[in-house]
């Protein structure tokens, strides 16, 4: 039975995605794949991203989109988005504030991203003090990634191996983290929009969020803080 309270009385992990959540930054995507896809040929993200799969990540959609270039597609993306990244990457207002919220009820906070962790590495230290997190996973790193439950469960079994919708939350802005969270017996918390726009349908068992404040401050009600 999913809970739909965000009591941290019993709170153990709370895991964050990290594009489009924890960092703002879907425009520095887009505008470096664009560059990516123009030096192919092939129509701008917002066309292209129709043949993607929805349930791999954006790194492992390449070989979908670029065909046997895909490596040196990808390695060309990445330099793009280190060279746009540290102007245009931006924090949600409200995310330090409930990080520390929440390190403060000695909840343990955790990244769990199917990003490639080289870029997160260049990106974080823009955005957060690198201490806040008690543990990152990146793509790749997991036995499965997002939206199998396997990589939640890897990234948090150093705190606990009862995984449940008190113990553990999987905060993100995609169906792929709600997945992800339900797979695993995690409460699935969504912020905003989903990076990619997708469609899908609602599921009762999923708390919304329109922001990282309206989260935040739902948080402080609920637990008089």
């Amino acid at each position: 039975m999913q809970s739909q309270t965000l009591n941290v009385e019993k709170l153990r992990v709370a895991a964050f995605d990290w594009d489009n959540t924890l960092s703002l930054n879907r425009d520095v995507l887009v505008k470096s794949i664009d560059k990516v896809l123009a030096e192919y040929g092939l129509p701008k993200w917002e066309v292209v991203k129709n043949k993607r799969n929805p349930d791999l990540s954006f790194r492992d959609n390449f070989p979908l989109i670029f065909g046997d270039n895909f490596v040196t597609a990808y390695e060309k993306y990445c330099a793009y988005y280190r060279e746009l990244a540290p102007n245009k990457v931006k924090a949600p207002v409200g995310a330090i504030d409930l990080l520390n919220l929440l390190r403060d009820k000695n909840v343990k906070v955790v990244v769990v991203t199917n990003k490639d962790r080289r870029l997160l590495e260049f990106e974080l230290p823009f955005l957060y003090q690198p201490e806040l997190f008690d543990n990152i996973v990146c793509g790749h790193e997991a036995p499965k990634d997002k939206p199998a439950p396997q990589q939640l469960e890897f990234a948090v079994q150093k705190f606990t191996t009862n995984i449940t919708s008190e113990s553990v939350w999987m905060v993100g802005d995609s169906a792929m983290d709600s997945k992800c969270a339900l797979a695993a017996g995690a409460k699935a918390v969504r912020i905003g929009n989903p990076i990619w726009g997708d469609a899908e349908k609602q599921d009762g068992r999923i708390i919304r969020f329109t922001d990282f404040s309206s989260l935040l401050q739902s948080v402080k009600e609920q637990n008089n803080a």
